[in-house]
């Protein structure tokens, strides 16, 4: 099922506001650039009772109705948490790039990946950048998050030089399609600081060093209670 997005885009010569029809919905997983780095995380899930993947990276096909630009969510429990991610956009046949938080339920990944990340709604900023301005130095953006519940921490914090390059990650999920126009695609993620814990309040930021912005957003859960 398609949904419809309000957002801005932004180029080095122009920026406007459209409506953008996005069709589906891919979220990357385990997209380090650094095999022990990867293996490390794998270790960590491991430990909460997560599969192992058959794969890396892995991909998993989410209902692009997932996506909301909304400052709240609900979600079902305490065992949800967010996760910074870039987020790559092909619309008018260019790729944009945009960040978002590939929310998880911790509960429910002991169960089954893509059941835990299709049960969350995965918020994202309404703004994305043009990929060409970025290709030059693609490798020095930097993904931040913090939690800010009972006090503001930072979460995770890391640059896009940790992960596989996104366009290539874009490209592999062609699947004989002749374009990818109206795909979004979460891009990975990086390691969290203290270790994966849930949270509900969380920012996130897209961070541009070179051209000097930032990219941000930050929303809430409305936690639903679990009736047996």
């Amino acid at each position: 099922m398609s949904t419809n997005l309000r957002l801005r885009l932004i180029s080095s010569s122009t920026q406007r506001d459209v409506e953008v029809s996005i069709r589906d919905l891919i979220i990357a997983g385990w997209a380090g650039r650094d095999p022990a780095a990867v293996h490390e995380h794998i270790e960590e899930l491991q430990k909460l009772g997560v599969r192992t993947p058959q794969t890396t990276p892995e991909f998993y096909s989410i209902s692009a109705s997932r996506l909301t630009l909304e400052p709240s969510i609900q979600v079902i429990g305490e065992a949800s948490g967010g996760e910074v991610e870039c987020v790559l956009l092909c619309t008018g046949g260019k790729l944009w790039v945009g960040v978002g938080s590939d929310h998880t339920d911790r509960a429910a990944e002991v169960h089954g990946i893509t059941l835990s990340k299709q049960i969350c709604e995965k918020p994202i900023a309404p703004i994305f950048w043009d990929f060409d301005d970025l290709r030059g130095h693609w490798d020095e953006l930097e993904l931040r998050s913090f939690i800010a519940d009972a006090e503001r921490s930072l979460y995770q914090k890391g640059r896009l030089a940790t992960l596989l390059p996104a366009k290539d990650l874009f490209s592999s999920r062609m699947d004989g399609r002749s374009t990818m126009e109206g795909v979004v695609m979460f891009c990975g993620t990086i390691p969290a600081i203290g270790g994966i814990r849930p949270c509900r309040s969380f920012e996130l930021e897209l961070n541009d060093p070179v051209l000097d912005r930032t990219i941000s957003h930050r929303y809430v859960c409305q936690v639903l209670p679990i009736v047996a």
